[in-house]
């Protein structure tokens, strides 16, 4: 299994690549595409043509797929493991939180995907671009740190970069430079074995800096388009392609502009959380369409079941797609809701840039509109059943401020109505929430709020039930 990862501030595409080494066995190759912070409602699919017409056209296109947490390195965690950010403890992109530490190392990675993959299977992997936002760094055990799994690791030292980055070559370190021919790292990383992107230079600067970079963003996506083009006539010639499933989807999403809101992510908003999924693969119908409910954590167990390992040895929050993939779901009781979690990132000291806006905000820009502080955690249920389209969403504030939106009548989301819907629901969906956040393996499967097999019991909600978690231990 490989991934790959072509870094910038805008997108970072993570390519994973599995083989089983053994081919009179048959087994499935599998690849993972993975872009960074690319956004499907403001059109982020549109320039990828070639991405629609070899993976979507010949695949399965998810219309309703969503990340655990909007933030690379909380998604891209729960990408490795299938389990919810509470689970595997990636909250942001700090090592405080969490993000490429020793922890993270000794309890989480033993247990990754590759490492099932590699360990059990006999699968050969191979990894290149963007791994975890700290990894490389000297408290996260420096460039000789190749996490388990991994057969061929070509991973960058820390956050997305196209130019004077480093990165870990099977451990070893290997710098490079700004000549756009010899150190442009989706370029270079087109130069192992599968994997080619074209030149997409990007820039920022201020109200044209909204449109200078959602242009720069498609002009991006172009390169992206590029590569897969180039992975899937790479398959056809060494007449692999049939036997090849590929997954073509994205970490996060993003936004430039909604809600008056520079250019981030971190939002519990559809813009941040929705993403694009796309597959094709053996027994994959051409073309098709699915609305089911799925996510990031449904990833890892899906290359799982594929590869034939028998995924309740885990205890991954996830459930395999393969069912909607090979069109075997018709006695698969799928899920009507899921969690989504973020923990905010902000600082003991105020911003230089805004400092009359005191300590916890981060990521402000000259303007001082600020895309992230330390009160910004906060979790979600976000539901699609027949007879809702709901999102359900508690801060974990001294306001306990709580966000409800109807997204059948109101899909840009701009009216909160926790203040008028139904008591009965708020209270199903906060109940709902708190079973979620305390979920594990299967019991983050069970029936949501409006699935027909849901039981409420009231009386869970109070002491003499079991407790609602604390959303996240704050420390500042």
């Amino acid at each position: 299994m490989a991934l790959l990862a072509a870094s910038s501030c805008v997108f970072a595409v993570l390519f994973f690549f599995a083989a089983v080494e053994q081919v009179s066995s048959k087994k499935p190759n599998i690849i993972l595409i993975l872009t960074d912070d690319q956004d499907v409602l403001l059109g982020g699919m549109t320039p990828l043509k070639k991405t629609r017409k070899l993976i979507g056209d010949l695949g399965i296109t998810f219309k309703n797929a969503y990340v655990a947490s909007p933030l690379c390195c909380p998604s891209r965690a729960s990408i490795l493991t299938g389990k919810y950010p509470h689970n595997h403890r990636v909250f942001n992109n700090s090592l405080e939180g969490n993000c490429s530490s020793k922890a993270w190392q000794k309890t989480q990675e033993p247990s990754t995907f590759s490492a099932i993959l590699q360990h059990h299977c006999r699968y050969q992997t191979f990894f290149a671009g963007k791994y975890l936002n700290e990894y490389g760094s000297e408290a996260a055990g420096s460039v000789e740190h190749v996490p388990p799994g991994w057969d061929y690791w070509y991973a960058l030292v820390k956050n997305s970069k196209y130019y004077n980055y480093t990165l870990s070559v099977n451990g070893k370190q290997q710098y490079h430079g700004q000549n756009y021919s010899h150190d442009y790292l989706t370029d270079l990383l087109d130069k192992h074995w599968l994997i080619r992107q074209a030149k997409t230079p990007m820039t920022n600067s201020s109200m044209n800096f909204l449109d200078n970079a959602f242009r720069k963003r498609w002009q991006t996506l172009l390169s992206v388009d590029d590569l897969v083009e180039k992975v899937v006539k790479k398959l056809d010639a060494i007449k692999e392609l049939e036997n090849t499933y590929i997954f073509f989807t994205s970490d996060n999403g993003y936004h430039t502009g909604q809600f008056s809101l520079p250019i981030d992510k971190r939002q519990l908003y559809e813009f941040d959380i929705k993403v694009p999924l796309l597959v094709r693969g053996p027994g994959i119908k051409s073309a098709g369409s699915n609305q089911m409910l799925v996510a990031n954590i449904d990833l890892a167990p899906t290359f799982l079941d594929i590869a034939g390992y028998d995924t309740n040895k885990t205890r991954m929050d996830g459930m395999s797609l393969l069912p909607l993939l090979n069109g075997k779901a018709k006695n698969v009781t799928w899920r009507t809701d899921l969690l989504i979690e973020y923990q905010g990132e902000g600082r003991n000291k105020s911003d230089p840039t805004c400092p009359s806006l005191g300590p916890g905000v981060t990521n402000c820009f000259p303007d001082c509109v600020c895309e992230d502080a330390y009160n910004n955690t906060y979790a979600c249920v976000r539901t699609i059943a027949n007879s809702a389209d709901l999102q359900y969403c508690e801060f974990d504030d001294s306001e306990v401020f709580v966000e409800v939106y109807n997204l059948t009548s109101d899909p840009h989301q701009i009216t909160n109505i926790a203040k008028s819907i139904d008591q009965e629901v708020l209270e199903k969906m906060n109940h709902r929430l708190m079973m979620l956040q305390s979920c594990s393996g299967s019991t983050c499967q069970t029936p949501g709020v409006y699935d027909p097999r849901y039981r409420f019991d009231p009386q869970l909600m109070f002491h003499h039930g079991p407790a609602a978690p604390k959303l996240f231990h704050k420390t500042l």
